[in-house]
């Protein structure tokens, strides 16, 4: 998997402003309406997905696809929405986005020992765990945000071990997401690093 968002040298006072007054209204509201039809559409693919895997071996290409850009959509939007980036994100599956980066490659195979598994007793070997420690270092990351709005709005420059922080929690969520879709067998790791063999440079 290879997920980052940008650090940028420095930050727009004016768009930290204006996002959070009006993100709401103008970046929230109008993605969310066309994410929400795409995460209903995301949800029927997994499905279908499950049962593909389980008779074939395999996640249909054009789902999985599918499955990355919507991820893809959802990360621009809230890499803005939480100020770790400025502009504003673009619409659509296949636009491009120079501040973020999510591209994971396709599995020829997929294991229906794991996928069955998952399924079974993915709450408690897979959710439990995991959202036990999320749970805390999400606590760490509106501390973190709280923190780095006053840092950004100040100096114009958001702390680059902050903004660590919450991409490599982004990071360690989107893991644990792709592996309860279905779409990899990797266990996550309890980490929000870059692991040996990903390209990244970021760490957190």
């Amino acid at each position: 998997m290879n997920f980052d968002i940008k650090y940028q040298e420095s930050y727009s006072r004016g768009e930290l402003l204006l996002r959070s007054f009006f993100g709401y209204i103008y970046i929230l509201i109008p993605h969310m309406f066309v994410l929400l039809f795409l995460t209903i559409a995301a949800i029927f693919i997994n499905i279908i997905a499950f049962w593909a895997i389980l008779f074939t071996g395999k996640y249909p290409k054009g789902m999985f696809e599918f499955q990355i850009k919507f991820r893809l959509w959802q990360l621009r939007v809230n890499a803005r929405l939480l100020n770790l980036s400025d502009g504003y994100p673009a619409f659509g599956l296949d636009t491009i986005d120079d501040n973020i980066t999510f591209e994971m490659d396709y599995p020829e195979s997929l294991s229906r020992g794991t996928l069955i598994l998952r399924a079974l007793f993915g709450v408690f070997y897979v959710i439990i765990p995991h959202m036990f420690i999320l749970y805390f270092r999400m606590i760490g990351v509106y501390v973190v945000l709280f923190v780095a709005w006053w840092a950004v709005l100040i100096t114009g420059k958001y702390p680059k071990g902050m903004f660590d922080f919450v991409v490599g929690t982004f990071r360690w969520a989107l893991r644990l997401g792709l592996y309860m879709s279905n779409m990899t067998d990797t266990y996550p790791p309890f980490t929000g690093k870059v692991l040996a063999g990903e390209n990244q440079t970021k760490t957190a």
